[in-house]
């Protein structure tokens, strides 16, 4: 069967799974991975196999041996053939299967610590202490700006629907106290939240993409800032214009009456911790990654290189990274007065169900990702990257598909994950030219 029409009919299997049948994003990701291993020649199954073994053997090897008569290439083809055998003779499930395992190791430990970074932030007051800071810091006239780079800020650890619910609340109350401005503040915080969730790690959306397309981290999270900080100033800008066009009046709602968002408002900021320590959650993987990254970098670049500390790249190893960052969190989330062991337990435990729930996903994404690269779709992605087809048009293409199953189910992180499966092959495709 073409790579093409196997595509299409995997996309199908997702969308109509999920805005059809009302399938979990999970179960319809699991049976689209299916479907699409079941479709897969076997003549797919040898090219890919070929091609994935080249790439690995690159990684410890100079060139792949062209002479037949030496050693190396014998070697070489013998371990090929293996590989080849060993790919094609494995059934379609576990095929899936394997795809699944692999990127929950890659970003199973990475989105349960940033859950629990994030429930800790919310439970300890730390969230709120930020907000408050950033609201000093510019000033009431200038509430709706820092209502963007609160939420722009506490949605890199904290899932974005989290993240709109706190401070939902806290724009009510800033509303109640400066009497205007409810609709600038509202988009303020989507504007900022949601760029923050579909672009900065270690969100699960930007998190897949990077694995999938061999981005490391700490790139992704820079080119992350820089583009969503534009972005969000975008949907700033317009509403601004929005809001001087319309009014959107405060109203009372059964799970934030007004009174109690004026007694929240109200908590005096001895009770909450200092803005330092509520940041260092989100600021501590970021330096400890950048550390291991420019510490590597400069010591592969000396005239003689050499190896880099172990302990700094242990420390900036990214699943590292998050524990430590988790770490403090929790830490910073002990010191409440009212806290013990239960309560504790409780917001670990609520944590690493709502990560549960991403992780299946996302390693449902991979399962149905590793289904793709198998039936051929990069061989035929790059037959068609030729002159005939510039290749700066897949970048549009790809845009377009992200926004279309965005658009139908709702999702940036099922979209996100669903458009890397597809596309991912194109990370090694010769003849991009970027």
């Amino acid at each position: 069967m073409h790579p093409l029409l196997i595509l299409g009919l995997a996309i199908t299997i997702v969308l109509v799974g999920i805005l059809v049948i009302k399938l979990h994003a999970f179960i319809a990701l699991l049976l689209a991975g299916m479907a699409v291993a079941v479709m897969t020649s076997t003549g797919s199954l040898q090219e890919y196999a070929k091609g994935d073994f080249d790439q690995t053997w690159l990684k410890s090897h100079a060139s792949i041996p062209i002479d037949k008569d030496s050693d190396e290439f014998k070697l070489y083809n013998h371990d090929r053939q293996q590989h080849i055998k060993s790919i094609s003779e494995t059934s379609s499930m576990k095929r899936v299967a394997n795809g699944f395992g692999s990127m929950c190791g890659k970003i199973g430990i990475l989105i349960a610590m940033a859950s629990i970074i994030g429930k800790c932030l919310l439970d300890s007051g730390a969230a709120d202490k930020i907000v408050r800071t950033l609201l000093k810091l510019f000033g009431e006239a200038r509430a709706s700006v820092s209502f963007v780079g609160s939420s722009f800020l506490l949605s890199i650890p904290v899932f974005f629907d989290t993240v709109f619910y706190l401070m939902v609340p806290l724009a009510k109350a800033m509303r109640m106290k400066l009497g205007q401005n409810y609709l600038l503040m509202i988009m303020a915080i989507v504007a900022g939240g949601s760029m923050a969730h579909s672009l900065v790690p270690p969100t699960p959306g930007p998190l897949v993409v990077a694995e999938e397309f061999n981005v490391s981290i700490i790139t992704m999270i820079v080119a992350g800032c820089c583009v969503g900080l534009v972005a969000s100033f975008c949907g700033y800008t317009f509403a601004k214009w929005l809001n001087g066009r319309m009014e959107i009046p405060l109203r009372d709602s059964p799970d934030a009456r007004l009174e109690d968002l004026k007694k929240q408002s109200e908590k005096p900021d001895s009770e909450l911790p200092s803005f330092w320590v509520a940041i260092a959650p989100i600021l501590l993987p970021v330096v400890l990654i950048a550390m291991a990254t420019f510490t590597k970098t400069y010591c592969e670049g000396l005239a003689e290189p050499t190896a880099p500390p172990e302990w700094i790249m242990t420390l900036g190893d990214k699943n590292v990274a998050l524990i430590i960052a988790a770490a403090v969190a929790f830490i910073t989330l002990l010191t409440r007065p009212d806290m013990d062991r239960s309560k504790m337990g409780k917001a670990s435990q609520d944590a690493l169900a709502s990560a549960g729930v991403i992780i299946l996903i996302t390693s449902a994404g991979g399962g149905f990702g590793e289904a793709i690269r198998q039936c051929g779709i990069k061989e035929y992605i790059t037959a068609m990257s030729s002159a005939d087809f510039p290749p700066l048009l897949i970048l549009p293409i790809v845009w377009l598909i992200t926004m279309v199953i965005r658009t139908a189910q709702g999702s940036s992180t099922v979209a996100m994950i669903t458009t890397a499966a597809i596309f991912s092959a194109l990370a090694s495709a010769e003849g991009l030219g970027y």
